[in-house]
């Protein structure tokens, strides 16, 4: 009688245990992105429960205030970079979803900071999970984003991923991205997703008074996504996965976050309906070519982000929302400029008034007139390619000659055959990979369809690095010591094809071949 209560109670309690909630550890939930996540996650605590690591400081905290004691959520208070808090976070954690970064333009204001922040969180992640056991059944997806790939200016304005890695000059919130992917891919975790995220609009981006909204080139595009719908695929990451219906071929892989066709502009068409819906019908009134940068910001469109959406079903918004969201935070000055542009000699009036500002903010901290009034000649080179080309800009928006074939496709080779299933890789392939990039696969045998064990290559500058085929391959990465030393790009895309694909279009034969040491890695991590 003993014996059958007491596998009865066996019975009762595996079941409860099957029945147990499944634990979400958020980072990030006071961000933009985040924070919508948190909202639209917490409709589903009856499924999961949620923990969140929210700095301590009063706005951080206020920020969350409401929603401390909700049944289901717990708010831990303390700092990614503590490795403490972060092993409070995970223990348990069934799945852990990364958001918090420190973005621009503070990261590039303190490198150092969003390299300790944004690598050396996910590397404080990662050893969690490892340390309290949980790397084979904690499932980390972790928002990486479209800087990582940097310029990709028309004609070369159409990627994917394992399309080259190539942050930005000066872009320190990439570089630490960067650092912070490759070191998720490489982590041995058994289940893991890194998710590049692109321009979030919504109201936070209608707010921007930054000069970094001058290094957005005018024929530059992005294919934005919203907040909302940023929220929603951080609560349809949750359902999918906790209901069963994520499919294994999610994990181990990167994916572009993209809103889709109805979310693809370039800069200068989307002034043009900002600036139009203000009364604006002449843009030389409003637009003075010299404050933007004609390159070296990242954006581009995606021919691949349709295959995150078919697994979390999260596009809902078109640019519209973002239009709708910018003027409804212009308010009553919406109608005074639509007034004063409507009368003789207004849209001049009107423009004089907001180029002053733009100026203003252009010769700030960051600011492209900034670069040129101090004689600044690695960021004019990076910029403009030389001080004569920013000089021929001129000041008549109508005068300049904008791309206009954005559905022209150039493919980037990826240097391997990608018609062939991903059990069939092999090792020549992969020399015949490492070849495209200027380098040499060192390892003299690899087990055929094997992405994730990491094989040993040297660069074209002679440096001997560790990286897995998926790393490489999937991810655009290369020689980490490259990466971690310089901008070297000039000198790269001479002995690199694959990475000349994604330089040499951009870029005069003329120009100096500038090298940009960087002044932070994860090394310093």
């Amino acid at each position: 009688m003993n014996a059958l209560k007491k596998h009865t109670d066996g019975k009762r309690r595996t079941g409860a245990a099957k029945a147990a909630k499944k634990t979400v550890f958020l980072t990030g939930a006071t961000g933009n992105m985040g924070f919508q996540g948190l909202r639209a996650m917490m409709e589903d605590l009856s499924m999961y429960n949620i923990v969140i690591l929210v700095m301590d400081d009063e706005k951080d905290r206020a920020r969350v205030k409401d929603m401390e004691g909700t049944p289901g959520l717990r708010i831990k208070y303390g700092d990614l970079t503590n490795m403490d808090d972060v092993m409070d976070c995970v223990r348990g954690a069934d799945l852990v979803l990364h958001v918090a970064a420190l973005v621009s333009p503070v990261a590039d204001d303190r490198p150092e900071l969003a390299m300790k922040v944004n690598c050396g969180g996910m590397r404080n992640i990662v050893q969690a999970v490892k340390a309290l056991g949980q790397s084979e059944t904690t499932k980390v997806v972790a928002i990486g984003t479209i800087a990582e790939t940097g310029d990709r200016m028309p004609p070369i304005h159409w990627g994917r991923v394992g399309d080259p890695i190539k942050p930005s000059m000066f872009d320190y919130y990439a570089v630490s991205k960067v650092a912070a992917e490759r070191y998720l891919i490489e982590s041995g975790l058994t289940y893991w997703a890194s998710l590049r995220q692109t321009g979030i609009m919504g109201p936070g981006m209608s707010r921007i008074r930054d000069a970094i909204m001058f290094h957005n080139c005018l024929d530059n595009v992005l294919e934005y996504v919203s907040d909302r719908d940023s929220g929603t695929l951080l609560r349809n990451m949750c359902r999918e996965e906790f209901s069963g219906r994520l499919k294994p071929g999610f994990w181990g892989h990167i994916y572009n976050i993209g809103g889709g066709e109805s979310c693809r502009v370039d800069t200068y068409s989307m002034y043009k309906t900002l600036y139009g819906a203000l009364g604006f019908t002449d843009m030389k009134y409003v637009i003075e070519p010299r404050l933007y940068a004609t390159r070296n910001f990242h954006g581009q469109y995606y021919l691949d982000s349709d295959k995150l959406n078919d697994f979390l079903h999260f596009r809902h918004d078109s640019m519209q929302y973002f239009y709708d969201a910018y003027l409804e935070n212009l308010g009553s000055t919406r109608t005074i400029a639509r007034l004063v542009c409507g009368l003789p000699g207004g849209q001049r009036l009107m423009g004089a008034i907001l180029r002053r500002t733009f100026r203003k903010q252009a010769t700030g901290t960051r600011g492209t007139l900034s670069f040129i009034e101090e004689n600044r000649e690695d960021h004019i080179d990076a910029y403009w390619g030389s001080r004569r080309n920013w000089e021929a800009l001129g000041d008549d928006a109508n005068a300049m000659r904008h791309f206009t074939q954005w559905d022209r496709v150039v493919p980037i080779d990826h240097g391997y055959d990608e018609s062939k299933p991903e059990s069939e890789l092999t090792l020549q392939d992969m020399r015949n990979a490492a070849a495209f990039r200027g380098g040499r696969l060192v390892s003299p045998a690899m087990r055929t369809g094997d992405w994730s064990t990491p094989l040993t290559f040297t660069c074209a500058f002679g440096h001997t690095f560790a990286a897995s085929p998926r790393l490489v391959l999937e991810g655009g990465h290369w020689c980490d010591q490259c990466e971690s030393a310089s901008w070297n790009y000039s000198a790269r895309a001479k002995v690199d094809p694959f990475f000349a694909q994604v330089w040499t279009p951009l870029h005069d034969a003329s120009e100096p071949e500038r090298e940009y040491p960087k002044i932070v890695s994860e090394r310093d991590v």
